[in-house]
């Protein structure tokens, strides 16, 4: 494949991602959370396996297509399932934890990576092929556990009490969502969508979207301009995930606890910037500094994303509205997620990749000043709305 036949193997993956995120979070609701997320685990984990075996660009094309067709759902569809179970103020931690298994999944991927790349040629097929089917099969292998174990909602789990389960409906009835509420209308969907506020936070993942990508997708190619060569730059990507996964609970945490998660995402979209800007401005032979850059970098930009879910999902007031805004919030996200996929130049190896860079920290810090922008607007309605009074108790939204 050439390089312009491998972007767009990237892109066309991000494609069917942003098309499909909507109809499988309604899809979540209409066929029950085990059930559907099994089904997309099992689908992406065959598309997985079935690269392995791709022989040319054609196949390789098809099969990403699918593949994002099957994962789209995943992220945006366990969001909406945190609203099931869990309270606003519960849910950037929860959210931060599935992210930041997938920053650790990143770093575990540089090992395994590292480890498969010496079975070449291993029962006459290449590494990249090996790489492909054993990533594939955990997710097989893992779909029957959530068809038979995930409980869908908290309302007819068979481990809660009657009690229980009036306790869970009772915390859940303002800010929450309900299995027993009735699938999307076109009229939930129309309010929705003309709810121009939301709008802002679609932008504002936009906005992260980018570096979310170019990172997850680029990192050990940056690594490589950074002297690291071949085996030894998939090896190296392990230490800004491994760290960007304890900064990102961290957050997380902290977000939930002071019940600020506008100003945490702000502030570590502020230190994903400085990372980026950093590396941009050193000279690309700076190879120590610009390393400890990327984890700067990787922290700041992974670790802004949870409480932003969280900020998201904690001012939905309704199941269909939550379901259908967190789909399209993520959705937004892929056309930045398409605009990372093209920052990171082949030609700009010896410059250090200065246009993936300032690319990254231009969009950061733009996610920090539609955070802080967002936030005064929520803080003036709340106040406005409650005859000048501001506090956890009296808030029509929250920030």
């Amino acid at each position: 494949m050439t390089n312009y036949q491998y972007t767009l193997a990237l892109m066309i993956f991000l494609i069917a991602y942003a098309l499909f995120e909507v109809p499988s979070n309604y899809m979540l609701k209409k066929m029950r959370p085990s059930r559907w997320i099994a089904f997309l685990m099992l689908s992406w984990g065959a598309c997985t396996m079935g690269l392995g075996g791709s022989k040319n660009f054609a196949t390789v094309t098809v099969i990403r297509f699918l593949l994002g067709v099957f994962e789209a759902g995943l992220f945006p569809g366990l969001v909406y399932y945190l609203t099931f179970w869990y309270r606003p103020e519960e849910r950037a931690f929860r959210v931060a934890v599935i992210l930041a298994s997938a920053t650790l999944a990143g770093a575990f991927g540089g090992a395994i990576a590292f480890g498969v790349g010496h079975m070449d040629g291993t029962g006459g097929l290449s590494a990249w092929r090996w790489l492909f089917v054993l990533e594939g099969i955990p997710s097989l292998l893992s779909a029957l556990l959530v068809w038979f174990l995930l409980p869908d909602y908290p309302e007819t789990a068979r481990w809660l009490s009657p009690e229980e389960k009036a306790l869970a409906s009772a915390r859940l009835a303002k800010h929450g969502s309900s299995g027993a509420a009735k699938s999307m209308t076109w009229a939930d969907a129309k309010a929705t969508l003309l709810d121009w506020r939301l709008w802002g936070h679609y932008a504002i993942y936009f906005g992260i979207s980018a570096p979310f990508s170019s990172l997850s997708l680029f990192t050990p190619t940056i690594t490589a301009g950074l002297g690291f060569k071949n085996l030894e730059a998939q090896l190296v990507t392990v230490p800004p995930y491994a760290v960007a996964y304890v900064v990102t609970l961290a957050a997380s945490y902290s977000a939930d606890y002071f019940n600020a998660r506008a100003l945490h995402s702000a502030v570590f979209s502020t230190i994903g910037a400085a990372g980026f800007m950093a590396s941009a401005l050193l000279p690309p032979t700076a190879y120590s500094a610009r390393y400890g850059c990327l984890i700067v970098a990787a922290s700041g930009a992974f670790a802004c994303i949870p409480p932003l879910l969280g900020w998201l999902s904690s001012n939905m007031h309704t199941t269909a509205a939550a379901g259908l805004a967190i789909a399209l919030n993520v959705s937004f996200g892929a056309p930045g997620q398409i605009v990372g996929v093209f920052i990171y130049k082949a030609d700009e190896v010896k410059k250090g990749y200065p246009t993936g860079h300032w690319t990254n920290a231009a969009l950061l810090f733009f996610v920090a000043v539609g955070c802080l922008g967002l936030r005064f607007y929520y803080q003036w309605r709340n106040k406005r709305f409650f005859g000048g009074r501001d506090h956890a108790m009296l808030r029509e939204f929250n920030y």
